[in-house]
């Protein structure tokens, strides 16, 4: 299951990355294209407007270039026994992956929450062992599986 996972979250990772420097080069071309017109001000304003477009849709890419590294870094093939960055664990609350925040998402026609390892039920899970116990929201689960 942990190699179907680590895919989903690689091409999602890669869509978000493409979307980003698309994003980026329609607001560079636009700024590029803005004419100038009788009211400067205006002109100036829009080309500014692209450049503070192009320059948010860079910083989305730069961090999703940075998450996409250190999803890179996790190999499927380790089998964990604590909660850590790339365990695929199962719990009486549901399947956790601890790599990125993407949320839930379905794989395989089953549910599982996509979490980074700072997020609050990933900081929970975090060094857990199967067997543990952990409550989150006020309900109380316990850790079956970890791979």
């Amino acid at each position: 299951m942990k190699p179907i996972i680590l895919t989903y979250v690689k091409t999602y990772l890669d869509q978000r990355m493409q979307t980003s420097l698309d994003a980026m080069n329609a607001a560079q071309e636009s700024a590029n294209g803005e004419s100038k017109s009788s009211a400067g001000d205006k002109y100036e304003t829009s080309r500014a407007m692209g450049h503070l477009d192009r320059d948010m849709h860079a910083r989305m890419y730069q961090q999703t270039r940075e998450e996409r590294k250190l999803v890179e870094r996790i190999d499927e093939n380790i089998n964990f026994k604590k909660g850590a960055l790339g365990a695929f664990i199962s719990s009486s609350m549901g399947d956790f992956f601890l790599s990125i925040s993407i949320g839930q998402v379905k794989v395989d026609e089953k549910l599982i929450m996509i979490i980074s390892p700072q997020s609050p039920i990933g900081a929970l899970l975090m060094g857990k062992m199967v067997g543990d116990k952990f409550s989150f929201r006020g309900k109380e689960a316990v850790i079956l599986a970890i791979q």
